[in-house]
């Protein structure tokens, strides 16, 4: 790969930047990023930028805005330093539930952290299942919004390889996301109907579609708090699903999580590495984590190369 690209990271990615990089065929770039002991973030890029192409790697979780600002004085510093470009590669962009207003006098905050990203400096941005689509159109600069399906549908395959499987939409706003993939697994689909008493509190409704004596596989882009996946298990189970599994993109597994996967009937739950685990790992023996890195350094190279990253959009 070409020296004149160097990839960065925060705090939060440095294992999945290790990993992009190795693909690439690169060394991770070096910065060092450290915290004051008033909570103050300082970077301080230790190699030269200048005219390069850079690549910051940081997801903006938890802790949220110490990443957001981690990846924000990280491209202010390499603005400083006469970078040619600045790319913020997001693996989980934190806010982007808070997409639009909802009640009244309350923010846009994806729309706010859109913005200091461009003011801080990037030319493009990088993400992964961005959760609202249409926050591509709150940045003025490029939005590659890469998919995870094909690193999850390909687990998926050789998992289950016959036809007695139902994906599962555990909402009526990841129907089309089911269905593409029951599209591609040659598999049936259901959905089912959740409604909201508060915010990460859900209430099952009903299921439409059979899921007796099958395989059933919950998909959704995030898992938080996990209380819409745990019930939407405890609605399959007494459907007569046979057995259960559960995907998603993003593992945030906050609060109480992962004692409610636990102590559920899902036989496992598979997540992707844009979201780091962390401790979370040892307390759970359910969770199994698969890496974006080969996706993310297939976009970074066609970037860098000037190719068409449209065919990763599937």
């Amino acid at each position: 790969m070409n020296q004149k690209i160097r990839v960065f990271s925060g705090n939060s990615n440095r294992s999945l930047a290790e990993s992009i990089c190795a693909n690439l065929g690169l060394p991770l770039g070096k910065a060092n990023v450290k915290t004051f002991s008033d909570g103050e973030v300082m970077v301080e890029i230790g190699e030269n930028v200048r005219g390069r192409d850079t690549y910051v790697v940081q997801s903006t979780c938890a802790p949220t805005n110490n990443n957001l600002m981690e990846l924000l004085i990280m491209m202010d510093a390499l603005k400083r330093a006469s970078a040619a470009t600045i790319t913020a590669v997001i693996p989980y962009y934190g806010y982007a539930r808070q997409d639009r207003k909802v009640a009244p006098r309350t923010p846009i905050t994806s729309k706010l952290v859109a913005d200091l990203i461009t003011t801080a400096g990037a030319d493009r941005v990088v993400t992964v299942d961005l959760h609202a689509g249409q926050i591509q159109g709150f940045f003025n600069i490029p939005v590659d919004n890469l998919y995870a399906a094909p690193v999850i549908l390909e687990h998926l395959k050789q998992r289950f390889p016959e036809n007695s499987i139902v994906m599962v939409s555990p909402d009526a706003g990841g129907t089309e996301r089911a269905r593409a993939f029951a599209k591609r697994l040659g598999c049936t689909l259901a959905v089912i109907d959740k409604r909201r008493t508060g915010p990460n509190v859900a209430e099952v409704m009903h299921l439409i579609g059979d899921v007796t004596d099958k395989t059933a596989i919950i998909l959704d882009d995030m898992i938080d708090t996990a209380g819409t996946l745990t019930q939407a298990a405890r609605a399959l189970k007494e459907h007569g699903a046979k057995t259960i599994y559960a995907c998603a993109t993003h593992g945030v597994l906050s609060g109480p999580a992962i004692e409610r996967i636990n102590n559920s009937d899902i036989e496992a739950v598979v997540i992707t590495d844009t979201v780091p685990l962390g401790d979370k790992e040892q307390q759970t023996s359910k969770v199994k984590v698969l890496s974006v890195a080969n996706l993310l350094a297939e976009a970074i190279r066609r970037i860098h190369e000037d190719e068409s990253v449209s065919s990763l959009f599937v």
